[in-house]
């Protein structure tokens, strides 16, 4: 290969070829591209969607910086204006209503309120029910509302109650089925105390004397078989106007004579009839009746009884 060969083989070599390059293109195109707008505009319009019922339901339920709705979160607690209902347990330790408003607590069976200690035991429990209202606790107690004065105690050992007065408005009165301890039983104006015992029998003592007094009417003192004024160590003092002793039974006197001649057995026993005097100082004693009265003479009698 001769010199000018060769050069003119490297000369053809390094002259620029007139050829143009190829492009190949990248991206999405055709229906990919269709779709691909379609998903971004729907998410648009989801989001927006979803904007606006945020903000709406922020509206609806009033959120702020203090709460939601009727609840409210202030220095010394929850806040709940209006009627709130609870699904499941509510666990606080304390609950009162506004100073102008009362607390209401509703449920369509029944309200239970529960106490239990620091191991979950429970110590107390209060059912408000349609047909009862059930306490279980040791001690139940009902106080007033000022000073704080126990008005009703209960527990397993007897019952208090530390009002002044225990008024029984039940046309059939109070029925105890055993003893009553209490210094003072009075009936309601223009109505009649009544102290009954069907059954058995009915005993009034104190320590210092038994007092029954009726100011503006009659006092009655009833039974079937006997009635016993018993004094152990004083006297029984019967002070009024007039003392009656009614259905007392009525002998006949007759004189031996009379008997004799009128009757012809003699033997027959003689009825002794005798009179019941009063001494000045209260005193009675039976004195034979005859003739003539004795009760006015037998000052003896009276000084000896």
């Amino acid at each position: 290969m001769t010199r000018e060969q060769y050069i003119l083989a490297t000369q053809q070599n390094s002259l620029p070829r007139t050829e143009q390059p190829q492009f190949y293109p990248v991206g999405i195109y055709g229906w990919r591209k269709r779709c691909l707008y379609f998903f971004v505009l729907l998410l648009l319009v989801t989001m927006i969607v979803n904007l606006a019922m945020t903000i709406w339901i922020l509206k609806v339920m009033n959120f702020t910086v203090d709460g939601m709705g009727n609840l409210r979160v202030t220095k010394k607690g929850i806040r709940l204006e209006g009627i709130s209902e609870f699904l499941l347990p509510l666990y606080v330790k304390e609950i009162h209503s506004r100073k102008d408003s009362p607390l209401v607590l509703q449920s369509d069976r029944n309200v239970t309120v529960n106490a239990r200690n620091h191991m979950g035991q429970l110590t107390g429990q209060l059912t408000v029910g349609a047909d009862a209202v059930e306490a279980q606790c040791k001690r139940f107690e009902v106080r007033a509302s000022e000073g704080g004065k126990v008005l009703f105690s209960a527990d397993e050992d007897e019952i208090v109650i530390g009002a002044d007065r225990l008024k029984v408005t039940g046309t059939e009165g109070a029925v105890f089925g055993h003893s009553v301890e209490t210094p003072h039983i009075r009936a309601e104006p223009s109505q009649d105390l009544k102290l009954e015992s069907p059954t058995r029998s009915l005993i009034m003592e104190a320590p210092r004397g038994v007092q029954v007094s009726a100011a503006a009417g009659d006092l009655k003192a009833t039974c079937r078989k006997e009635l016993h004024l018993q004094s152990t160590e004083g006297e029984i003092f019967l002070n009024a106007d007039t003392i009656r002793l009614g259905n007392l039974p009525v002998g006949s006197f007759s004189s031996s004579s009379s008997s004799s001649s009128s009757s012809p057995s003699s033997s027959a026993p003689r009825q002794t009839i005798y009179e019941l005097c009063v001494c000045p100082n209260g005193k009675l004693y039976l004195s034979p009746a005859g003739a003539g009265s004795t009760c006015q003479s037998s000052s003896n009698i009276c000084l000896w009884s």
